[in-house]
């Protein structure tokens, strides 16, 4: 298990060897989402722009005009909130050749305070015409994505958490965009998830399999695009679909599955995630438990639903 910001600064120092294109430019947060790694191996390549997210974009997007590759670091709420206009008008509307390392993202920032969390970026971003919305697993999945993202032109937001989660992928995980991953086969429900909660959604499986209750897990790496049939075919055998996402139930992953199955193959969609609330500070585990996102507290939750049905 290896912190998804170390897999991204790591990533990029490796990348930069060879492709003299690559550029990081950070919001006085390096040491946080671990930006200073590739400053102190790629110095000439570092652009410090201090808090001034919005500067921050539209220098990106000048570099990007002439042939650089940009990734900005800072963390997910600065990007989506602070610096969503610059975002809007100078990179998603140009398709300019940007990406965002949206550190911090997702509720277990708790020691960072409430005003530092972000479980609304899925719904903001995947708003975006001509963004593409990544989210990781866990560290070879994040790695190949940042190697996927690197290639690709056009706008990139990778979803970054603080920490770590096990892994499910191997060292050979090779990454293609809107490909769906099921980490777990069932027939009673499935759990469709994104993330490293796609992690704990698999541990929760696990759990309600002891109690004769076997429900496959669908890892959505990108929010968008989407694999539309694909996702519709992996629904096709269940009549109950439970969505389970670190973000606010409005708009993220469980709108966009209860989008596309209202209007292509209507079937229930329980959806798991942040109720209409903000975060609080607290630690991780508190707050997974909390906001009802523990593997413990995800399958307890599926087997009171398996119960009331």
């Amino acid at each position: 298990m290896k912190g998804l910001r170390d897999v991204w600064a790591d990533t990029l120092v490796a990348l930069a060897k060879d492709d003299p294109r690559i550029v990081v430019l950070d919001g006085d947060l390096a040491n946080s989402t671990k930006a200073d790694k590739f400053a102190a191996a790629h110095p000439d390549r570092f652009l410090e722009m201090g808090i001034a997210e919005q500067n921050m974009v539209g220098v990106a997007v000048g570099m990007a005009a002439l042939g650089f590759v940009p990734w900005l670091s800072s963390f997910a709420v600065f990007f989506t909130h602070r610096a969503v206009d610059p975002i809007r008008m100078l990179v998603a509307q140009t398709n300019a050749n940007v990406k965002i390392g949206a550190a911090y993202s997702g509720l277990m920032t708790g020691f960072t305070g409430k005003t530092h969390q972000d479980v609304e970026d899925l719904a903001i971003m995947r708003a975006m015409p001509q963004m593409t919305v990544l989210a990781p697993a866990d560290q070879y999945e994040c790695a190949a994505m940042i190697r996927w993202a690197s290639d690709y032109n056009g706008p990139v937001y990778l979803r970054l958490t603080r920490d770590g989660s096990a892994d499910v992928f191997g060292s050979d995980y090779q990454f293609a965009i809107s490909e769906l991953r099921l980490l777990r086969s069932g027939r009673h429900a499935l759990l469709v998830s994104t993330g490293p909660q796609s992690v704990r959604c698999l541990e929760a499986a696990n759990e309600l399999a002891k109690q004769q209750i076997e429900v496959g897990v669908l890892h959505v790496p990108s929010i968008k695009p989407l694999n539309v049939a694909a996702l519709l075919e992996a629904c096709s055998a269940y009549d109950l679909i439970f969505t389970v996402e670190e973000h606010s139930i409005i708009g993220g992953l469980g709108g966009l599955v209860a989008e596309i199955l209202s209007e292509n193959s209507p079937r229930r969609v329980i959806r798991y995630g942040i109720e209409d609330k903000w975060g609080e500070s607290a630690p991780n585990d508190f707050l997974l438990d909390k906001y009802g996102l523990s593997a413990l507290q995800v399958s307890q939750r599926i087997a009171k639903a398996f119960k009331k049905k």
